[in-house]
Parts: structure tokens; sequence; C-alpha cells
């Protein structure tokens, strides 16, 4: 018998990987299936979209009511021309028929072969259903990565069969499934017009579902399973660590667990998972910039998200954020942020993280090395004080070189900061970090040997600046239970 394992790369099944029950993550979907609802399920990347349709559609197929069909465009994303797209994306329908078991014979005849792409797709989908004996639920996968007229042009067939089914015969219900909602396939084809017109293919969607990351309860759940064939435990204040810092986003969950049993205990299952594993793992992760992390900051240098991060990063108002832009929607729908309690904010502390160590990269690299260590106390204390003076040394030499360098110009004073004290730090502790837009300040705390020090970093807003600042480190230093911090403004 395969042992089980905690999976990070591609859709997950109940025979090889640890696993939250796929169903229990969109409760409303099946309601929206039953009433023969068009509609999207999004979510960011690596949270089991791809896991929870799958079984979605193979219960669908087991309840004997209705035939599922799962079909991935992701071969079609190269074709932004229709005439060429709209051919392959039934190229999937004719592999996916092939190895299914609908009853049909010889699907693709000769005249739907030779029908106009602008019509080829919601031809053969009336010719399906047409012959079929119970009605067809159809998961398209990896839609928004259609391009331009492929795009636009398949969901305008899907529309006119939508609109005409009373009549004839159609898919009974589709489910569009990617990382973006539906508004954002609007910006992606608009290409700076207002409207499509009034044949938009979009106003069809009944409603846009999304896959939430773990709850608390799902992740002990998770880890459960591999204490009960094993008997490794996961000691709880390593299950609150890592829900924490991972806040249930379900790659991360996998990953660090993955991580402490494969790679630092050797899959030695008598020894516990513990805070002090998981922290290590979670390091580990993020110097490795695994292919999730990476695939995900590759996108910090778009410009559309480069408008959204920057006032986060630089914790302020003064550069407005349109909550209803559609660029704001991007960001949050990729994973990248999330907004609670009104506050933005990274959509995790270990994203948090990644998010600024991917921004610094470069100019920690180019640092002098004489800088590392040089405040470090025969006691190994740090010289903080002297640190934050050669700091502002620094910044009057270099301030001008360093910020042309960076695409986050207005970000550049933070992160060449958090460059230097990484830089500073590396090997020997790490920065605690709490950023998000609105709080007009950023929160630092360097731990080294077990010491920790507070620092406040604001934007210069005028008078009360100064006053304003110094109150929020004092709330700072009482929350770390230090005595001593730093203000920089």
């Amino acid at each position: 018998k395969m042992q089980k394992f905690f999976n990070t790369t591609g859709p997950c099944n109940t025979k090889q990987h640890y696993m939250v029950p796929a169903l229990e993550r969109v409760p409303d979907v099946m309601p929206m299936i039953e009433r023969g609802h068009y509609f999207v399920i999004h979510a960011a990347r690596q949270t089991g979209k791809t896991t929870f349709i799958q079984h979605l559609a193979q219960n669908l197929r087991l309840s004997a009511k209705y035939y599922a069909l799962y079909c991935s465009l992701e071969a079609v994303h190269a074709f932004k021309d229709a005439e060429r797209g709209l051919p392959q994306i039934l190229g999937v329908l004719n592999r996916v028929l092939t190895y299914s078991n609908l009853p049909i014979e010889d699907y693709f005849k000769k005249p739907l072969e030779n029908s106009s792409y602008s019509t080829m797709i919601s031809n053969s989908l009336t010719y399906l259903a047409q012959i079929l004996d119970k009605p067809l639920v159809l998961f398209f996968d990896e839609i928004d990565g259609l391009q331009d007229e492929t795009l636009i042009t398949f969901l305008r067939q899907l529309r006119d069969g939508y609109i005409t089914r009373n009549e004839i015969p159609f898919v009974h219900s589709i489910v569009l499934v990617g990382m973006r909602d539906v508004r954002d396939y609007k910006s992606k084809i608009r290409d700076g017009r207002d409207t499509l017109g009034s044949k938009s293919p979009f106003n069809i969607i009944e409603k846009s579902l999304t896959i939430q990351n773990f709850s608390k309860a799902n992740v002990v759940s998770l880890y459960q399973q591999h204490t009960q064939i094993t008997g490794q435990v996961f000691e709880k204040e390593a299950i609150d660590f890592i829900y924490e810092k991972s806040c249930g986003q379900p790659w991360l969950v996998n990953a660090i667990a993955k991580e402490c049993i494969d790679e630092l205990l050797k899959q030695d299952f008598t020894k516990n998972i513990t805070v002090q594993l998981a922290e290590q793992a979670i390091k580990n992760i993020i110097l490795r910039r695994d292919t999730h992390i990476d695939s995900l900051l590759d996108k910090l240098k778009e410009e559309r998200i480069r408008k959204i991060l920057e006032p986060i990063l630089i914790t302020t108002q003064t550069f407005e954020i349109d909550f209803s832009d559609d660029d704001f929607h991007y960001c949050k729908d990729l994973g990248l942020i999330k907004l609670e309690d009104r506050v933005l904010k990274p959509a995790n502390p270990i994203y948090a993280e990644v998010i600024i160590r991917t921004l610094t990269y470069n100019s920690q690299v180019h640092i002098q090395p004489e800088y590392e260590y040089k405040w470090v106390t025969p006691d190994k204390k740090i010289n903080m004080s002297g640190l934050l003076k050669d700091f502002q040394a620094f910044w009057r030499e270099n301030s001008d070189i360093w910020q042309s360098k960076y695409q986050y110009k207005e970000a550049a004073p933070h992160l060449i900061l958090q460059a230097f004290l990484q830089r500073v730090i590396n090997g020997g502790g790490e920065i605690l970090r709490e950023y998000a837009y609105g709080r007009k300040r950023m929160d630092l705390c360097l731990k080294f040997n077990n010491q920790k020090y507070p620092i406040e970093l604001k934007l210069n807003y005028g008078a009360k600046t100064r006053t304003d600042g110094l109150q929020q480190l004092s709330e700072y230093m009482d929350g770390l239970n230090e005595k001593e911090g730093w203000l920089v403004i």
C-alpha cells in the first residue's frame, strides 16, 4: 500500500495524498448546478481549484443524474486568433470525450468539423446535448489563460447557446474556472474600451464563487490524517504557528508539513513536528523560492500589481487605492493581498516576507559586505543606534542612485532600509515585518541572538509625524515587552 504524503504539485487524489475533503470547501456549488446556472469559480494559485472541480465532476457522474466533463484549456493559451484557438478548444473536447463513458459514437461529424469557427463550439455543444439522455455539466479549467479573440469568441458562443437553450438543446450548466473573477476577463480583452457592447459574453454569469483558504479546523484535520497513519504528532503550538504564518493557504500548509517530514526529519516518524521545525521549514521554503512562490512573485513586475502593492508597502493613504478598480480585484484574486477589517495587507505573513525579500534582493547583493556584522557587539547584541546612524550616512551618499533602480520608486526608502538591515543580519537573525495600507507606519522588529529591536518606520506627514511616531513606537514596544525602540522617519 502506497504511503500517503502531503502534495505540493498538481491536483490531489484520495489514494495518494492527505487532503481536506474537496466538496466541503464550496458548499454553495450544487444548488447552482441543479438550477442550470453558468457561473465562475475563481481562487488564487495553488488553493485546490483543480482538485475541487475534478472531484465535483466525479461526484456528478457517480450520482447518475448528470454527465460531467472536465476540460483543461491550458494547451490553448498560446492561440490569440480565434480562427486557430477555437479548433484547439474543440480538440480538447474531442480528447476528453474519447476517454469518457458518454454514450456517443463518432462525435465529430463532417458538418461540425467544417463549420465556421464563429459557431464551432456552440454547434458542437448543441449536437452533444441533443444526443445525450441526461443533462451535461461542463467544467472549463484555466479559462482565464485564453487570449484576445479566442477568449471573447469562445464566451460569445457559450452565451448564444445559453440564451437560446429553451428552444435549442445546449449544456445544462457550465463552470468557468481560473485564478481571476469574470470581471478581470473584461479588463483583459477590453483594450482601453469602456464596454464590450450590448452583446457582452459576460452578462449570463449567475454568480462568482471562490475557494477559501483552509480553516484552522481544516489544518488540524489534515495533519491528523498523517498522525493516524504514521503516529507522528504535530504539536498544537506548531499547528497554531503554521496557521498563523500561512493563514491557511493550502499550498503553504502542505509545503511546510512536507518540508518538516521529508527534508528536516528525513521521515523519522518518531519525532514530533515542533514550532522550531516549522519555523525552519518556512525559512527553507522562502530562501529556496519553490515554484509556487516564484511564479507568484513574478507577478510583482506587472505594473497593475505595483499600483496596488506600493501603497501597502509604504503604509500610507497619500496614494489612494480604488477598491472597485479591476487592478485591485486582480491583485486580490491572485492571492497576493487581502482586505481585513478595512485594512489592506499581504495575504499572509509568509507572502509579506517574500514580497519584501524579492523587491530588495538586488539591493542586498550590492550592499558592500563590510556592512555585515559591523555592529554586532562582543556580547552578541546589535548596536542599533550606531547601525541606523551609519544607514543615514549610507542613504545620503547613495539614495539617488539606489532609488533610480527601483520599479517601486515611492517605496524605495522603505525597501532600501530593509535591504540594508537584511544584509546586516543575514545568517544571524531575522526581521519581523508588519505592514498594511492605511496604518501610516511600518512595524519592524529585528531578532538577533534572542534579542528584539523594535523599529517604527514612517513617512513624513508634517508636524505631527514625530509625535504620532513616538506614540506608535511606544505602543509597539509595549506589545513586544521591550524598553528600547527606534523611530525612523
